[in-house]
């Protein structure tokens, strides 16, 4: 199982993220653990200089809009 990490204030784009992870995981086949980080002090430690931020098992993979389909499933499929 992969954990995946959202991190956003809840913003539209940030929603849409979780969205495309949850679809593209189920797509795949693949189970995650996913959490959304809204805590401005969580994603700041977490080095997310632009929202949303996207972590799969601990490494920050993607910041600030919306990441590419196909890097995504390359994430996922790790």
């Amino acid at each position: 199982m992969k954990t995946v990490k959202i991190y956003g204030p809840g913003c539209k784009r940030c929603e849409t993220a979780e969205a495309m992870v949850r679809e593209t995981a189920a797509r795949l086949g693949i189970d995650i653990d996913l959490e959304k980080v809204a805590d401005a002090k969580s994603i700041a430690m977490a080095g997310v200089m632009s929202t949303p931020g996207i972590s799969v098992d601990g490494k920050l993979v993607h910041a600030g809009g919306l990441p590419d389909s196909a890097k995504l499933e390359g994430w996922l499929a790790a």
